[in-house]
């Protein structure tokens, strides 16, 4: 499956949006159109793109505030975890399989952040929202999200191949993006022993980025 990223700055809080599109065929779905939707709708368009689907990584308003003129303007809806595909029927949970042009693509549920965060894998492609960002994961509001995002973390994304390619959400990191290998290797928060010094990161994170010069 050949497969061509294109990563927007939305706006917002350096807000990240996506299309990813199949090679052979133009059929592409987008990812966090957010305050953009009107140019993702036209670079799809100048390319020849036909966007077939559309997804929100997790429902804060920071993703979603364009979705009705998104949808308004590409003719596709735009859905999130739970939502039903009106073009197949598929229902976005955890492991529905959708296809796209010659190939396909998956949906991971990865609750933490908030409960219907998914991330999206395409091809070496892995959109991860607010999940997981370069160098950082997504803030969570009490020690059961911490706990629940520890788990998608390394049960859903660090076993995937060293290889996949990470576009998170927001513009937080080093870098716009970067791979699992990567985030393995030099994430504070995945270089954790356990879940207990995660969480103990995750409190004193404000006087960690102060000691260790991080933005």
């Amino acid at each position: 499956m050949g497969l061509q990223v294109h990563q927007f700055r939305t706006g917002g809080d350096r807000n990240f949006g996506y299309l990813c599109a199949d090679d052979l065929t133009g059929e592409a779905f987008a990812v966090d159109v957010s305050f953009s939707p009107a140019a993702i709708v036209d670079y799809a368009s100048g390319r020849g793109w036909k966007i077939v689907y559309a997804f929100s990584t997790h429902g804060h308003s920071d993703h979603c505030n364009g979705n009705a003129e998104f949808e308004r303007l590409a003719g596709v809806g735009v859905l999130l975890f739970g939502d039903r595909c009106l073009r197949t029927g598929t229902h976005v949970k955890d492991g529905a399989v959708f296809a796209l042009g010659t190939g396909r693509f998956s949906i991971l549920h990865t609750p933490g952040h908030t409960p219907d965060s998914i991330c999206i894998l395409a091809g070496d492609a892995l959109f991860t929202g607010d999940t997981l960002f370069v160098g950082k994961v997504g803030g969570t509001w009490n020690d059961d999200d911490a706990r629940q995002e520890y788990r998608s973390l390394h049960d859903k994304l660090m076993s995937l191949p060293e290889s996949i390619r990470v576009f998170p959400g927001h513009d937080y990191g080093t870098a716009p993006f970067s791979t699992i290998g990567d985030e393995k290797t030099t994430n504070p928060f995945i270089l954790q022993q356990d879940i207990d010094a995660f969480m103990h990161l995750k409190c004193n994170w404000a006087a960690y980025k102060k000691a260790h010069g991080i933005i």
